[in-house]
């Protein structure tokens, strides 16, 4: 089955999907907070809420916009479509952008109020360092690599379990925690939690995770060529026009940011994260 998406229901899949993402990240890590002192054991149920709901919002809104839910996927789908393969053009990939933005933020909201808190207030968690920018390029490159990886051999249904698996790894092997998403690292601005990242630190984060994104895009070309799958950004997504959609009904087996994805060719439906 075929979904013909028009690009307005694509952004508000990309919206929701995006602040779904963001309200697990934050509402699990307020939780986890909430129920244990033990730092890492908020970590651990942290971690794998994010993973397992990265997954399925992966798995429910590939089919409608790829799920990219980060800039970054976005950015390598429009890349892909600027160098001959399948992928987003310029203007969508800008509404794509724009539509996360404000789901991020919108998520952030709807997690603080549903926790009592007053929704609004920026993080005062500084994250400054060189060691955390490059945590976030591994991160980002990482995911981006999965994704693309994926894509180009042929193997698109594993995406929605790889991302997933993928960000809950990298959450405990980086430095930086894996941020990996541009939006969602500026809808983590508005939680003053564990989670969160006060403004101040923004700048840095978002060009380690676009230097990121490039490495992985470089990494995918040096490993697998310019396959077929080099348009999907997350693994899946809208074709060159951005409108027949292949529908996959993968379920995700592993627990995540959080990622996403991008176009992928009529033969290989994929979905694409974030983070």
């Amino acid at each position: 089955m075929t979904a013909h998406t028009s690009l307005p229901r694509r952004a508000a899949a990309e919206l929701i999907g995006t602040a779904g993402l963001l309200v697990v990240v934050i509402g699990s890590g307020l939780q986890a907070a909430e129920l244990s002192r033990d730092t890492g054991v908020a970590l651990i149920a942290n971690s794998l809420a994010s993973a397992i709901g990265l997954g399925l919002i992966i798995t429910l809104f590939g089919p409608l916009s790829g799920a990219h839910l980060n800039p970054v996927v976005t950015l390598t789908s429009w890349w892909a479509r600027r160098t001959g393969g399948e992928g987003l053009g310029g203007r969508e990939a800008f509404v794509y952008t724009v539509a996360q933005t404000a789901g991020a933020i919108g998520g952030a909201l709807l997690a603080e109020t549903m926790f009592g808190r007053v929704p609004g207030t920026f993080s005062t968690q500084v994250r400054d360092g060189g060691h955390l920018l490059i945590g976030e390029v591994v991160a980002t490159a990482g995911l981006v690599l999965v994704i693309q990886g994926l894509g180009r051999i042929g193997r698109p249904r594993l995406i929605p379990a790889a991302v997933a698996a993928y960000i809950a790894a990298a959450i405990w092997f980086t430095s930086s925690g894996s941020f990996a998403n541009p939006a969602g690292t500026i809808g983590r601005s508005f939680s003053d939690s564990f989670t969160g990242i006060a403004p101040e630190s923004l700048p840095g984060f978002v060009a380690a995770q676009l230097i990121g994104g490039v490495l992985g895009l470089a990494l995918a070309a040096l490993l697998y060529g310019k396959g077929s799958g080099s348009g999907n950004g997350n693994g899946s997504g809208a074709s060159r026009t951005a409108k027949p959609v292949p529908v996959e009904t993968a379920v995700p087996s592993s627990v995540p940011e959080t990622g996403p994805a991008d176009g992928a060719s009529p033969t290989k439906a994929a979905y694409e994260p974030v983070g």
